[in-house]
């Protein structure tokens, strides 16, 4: 069977692969400990929820506008200029099914065959993806755990031709939590006005920052017109399945993105845009306390992680990553297993220990495995115990 070149180009995602190899051992009656997915535990908010069941009750459940309705674009108006004192007007929101939908229409509106995109390494697994997707090719530029991940103006310019058109920028960053920091910032805003480039900011993350602070691009002098800033009420909200996200841009940007969403989807789904509405107008009181939770976890995690021969790991600053180094692991054997890399090393976990962790390779760090922390802290303290015993046979 044939299929499209843009589909044989394509990776499978790696975390759904260790969320569905975890899901068949389940089946079997295998006690699994996951830490690999990538979505809070908590429960969508009450409130949420009952404004869901109102809209239903209304027979709110039709078409609406292409881009999302008025009143949630206003609502989202709102929460930029509060939380991010980002300037925009309802014309500038594209409301999309989902943050990965928003990072699609902005790839297949600005980028085409023969334009090179910068990525910066570590990166999310769906960025590559969607580059290709549009033609355009990723351009990685590697960032290193020595420097807590941070970017300078010399490691940005080793990545641009004059091919380049853009960036995409995640900050906190999925997977390995670290917040850039204001000269990052300003690196990245002095470099795209240098080269006319656009920058993509996913901030999906953004209300979840425990060390230093969170900045938008847009908000840098010379940023705004550039820069697409791209948000979702996922991870704030608990909010994974209702699949909703927004992209903020100029205004013809705006319409771009609209028109092509027009066609490939049509409107986002109606129930779960009037529940986003109340998410972003009701204050989240329940936020610190979710904080709270995560810092918890994370400090036991890398407290953890970090006691174990041949691992270290950085305190992540922001999102709910941990991602330790792990290449001294590598070389050594336990029993007939040698483990060589990653992904050995994961097969390892979940073979022996019985727990899941990502590969850092689809991440493009492939001295590093990620686990995420949204999970029981009672689920991380059992599942790095096993973590432990497994590491300690190897020798």
């Amino acid at each position: 069977m044939t299929f499209a070149k843009r589909i044989n180009a394509l990776q499978p995602s790696a975390t759904m692969a260790v969320i569905e190899a975890a899901a068949r051992l389940r089946e079997q009656g295998i006690d699994i400990i996951s830490f690999g997915a990538g979505e809070p535990d908590f429960d969508t908010p009450d409130h949420i929820i009952a404004s869901a069941n109102k809209a239903l009750s209304e027979g709110k459940t039709r078409y609406t506008p292409g881009s999302g309705t008025g009143t949630l674009k206003q609502a989202i108006v709102n929460k930029l200029k509060q939380d991010n004192n980002l300037d925009y007007k309802t014309n500038q929101i594209v409301v999309s099914n989902g943050g990965k939908h928003s990072l699609f229409n902005i790839m297949m509106t600005l980028f085409e065959s023969g334009d090179e995109v910068i990525i910066l390494a570590p990166y999310w697994v769906t960025y590559p993806e969607v580059v290709k997707l549009s033609g355009a090719q990723p351009v990685y530029v590697e960032t290193r755990e020595d420097d807590a991940f941070q970017i300078t103006r010399e490691q940005l310019l080793a990545g641009v031709t004059d091919k380049t058109k853009g960036m995409i920028i995640n900050t906190p960053s999925n997977p390995s939590g670290a917040v850039l920091n204001r000269d990052s910032l300003q690196a990245i805003v002095d470099v795209a006005n240098e080269y006319d480039l656009w920058i993509i900011s996913d901030e999906c993350y953004e209300a979840l920052v425990y060390d230093g602070e969170h900045i938008s691009l847009a908000k840098f002098e010379g940023a705004y017109e550039r820069t697409i800033t791209v948000q979702t009420m996922s991870k704030a909200f608990a909010m994974t399945g209702w699949r909703i996200g927004y992209a903020a841009s100029a205004p013809e940007l705006a319409s771009a993105m609209g028109k092509f969403q027009g066609q490939a989807t049509g409107c986002p789904n109606s129930i779960a845009q009037y529940a986003s509405e109340t998410a972003l107008t009701d204050e989240p009181t329940f936020l610190d306390d979710w904080r709270a939770q995560f810092v918890e976890r994370r400090n036991y995690m890398v407290k953890a992680l970090n006691t174990m021969s041949g691992i270290t790991c950085l305190m992540p600053e922001g999102a709910f990553y941990a991602f330790p180094k792990v290449s001294g692991l590598f070389g050594k054997k336990a029993g007939n297993v040698t483990i060589n890399n990653d992904m050995d090393l994961t097969k390892y976990l979940l073979d022996v220990a019985h727990i899941t962790v990502v590969p850092g390779s689809a991440f493009g760090a492939a001295e590093h495995v990620r686990l995420s922390y949204a999970t029981s802290l009672d689920a991380i303290k059992t599942g790095l115990a096993r973590f432990a015993k497994a590491v300690a046979e190897l020798n």
